[in-house]
């Protein structure tokens, strides 16, 4: 009983850990099954037909294509806007500031029905033609104040000192922002980066509402759940999941060779 209460939060980590990945660990198994039917719900017999072909069913590259385009696109207007949105948040003092902020964040509480809803309202009344262009114009509003969030944070626990001391040895303005204050808030900015692109690739509501005759990647996963689930899809999925995990790991080695250098 002793070992249990010692080594308590590391065994509820642990489970939490594992019942997380259970979803991903029964994704990555059935993307080498082979069904005999429509769906891709029990197993079968093991293959590793979908992951030679993977864009063997229809339109699901074409698809998953358009979500990463949409998913790049609205993270960088995103991240743009949402650096100079924090910044002017943090270092100036103006009008309504509070209440600018307090909207920056409503996406965040709203439900994501009622903006959707809201958008295509917009759209329809100003007569813009639904597909890519309101799909990535509705990303970029929803992933703004996620990427505020992050970025304002890093700014907030900023030294002021550091950007002063840059200045009093004649480092421009230019120049103090480009190796001093952008260095620094770097990691929030990838932060919220990436917050956003995950966002903007997995979003199902805003898009289904705004898309048209567009079809993103998690429109056509929620289509084929009706029809027929293809193999290719856990494929897919697992191929991302990989990837994250390698970003993952890849910052962390980072992060640690940069603190045995300050050492």
């Amino acid at each position: 009983m002793s070992w249990l209460r010692r080594n308590l939060v590391v065994i509820a980590g642990l489970v939490t850990l594992a019942f997380l990945i259970l979803p991903n660990a029964v994704v990555l198994a059935f993307s080498f099954n082979k069904p005999r039917g429509r769906f891709n719900y029990t197993w079968q017999e093991f293959s590793v037909d979908a992951w030679r072909d993977p864009c063997g069913a229809a339109d699901l590259c074409g698809s998953l294509a358009l979500s990463l385009q949409i998913a790049g696109w609205a993270t960088l207007g995103a991240t743009v806007l949402g650096v100079m949105v924090a910044f002017a948040l943090v270092r100036h003092r103006f009008r309504a500031r509070s209440t600018v902020s307090a909207l920056i964040f409503l996406p965040m509480a709203m439900p994501e029905v009622v903006m959707a809803a809201s958008l295509l309202t917009l759209f329809l009344n100003m007569g813009v033609q639904l597909g890519f262009w309101t799909i990535l114009i509705a990303h970029i509003m929803f992933c703004l104040s996620f990427v505020v969030t992050a970025v304002k944070a890093r700014v907030m626990s900023m030294d002021p000192r550091l950007e002063q001391a840059a200045q009093d040895l004649y480092a421009g303005p230019v120049q103090t922002f480009l190796r001093v204050t952008l260095p620094i808030a770097a990691p929030g900015i990838a932060a919220g980066a990436l917050l956003a692109f995950a966002l903007s690739f997995d979003d199902f509501i805003i898009t289904n509402f705004n898309a048209g005759s567009a079809v993103t990647f998690p429109m056509y996963v929620w289509g084929s759940a009706q029809r027929g689930t293809p193999v290719q899809i856990n494929v897919i999925g697992t191929a991302m999941f990989a990837v994250a995990i390698l970003l993952v790991l890849a910052g962390m080695l980072l992060g640690n060779r940069r603190k045995k250098r300050a050492r």
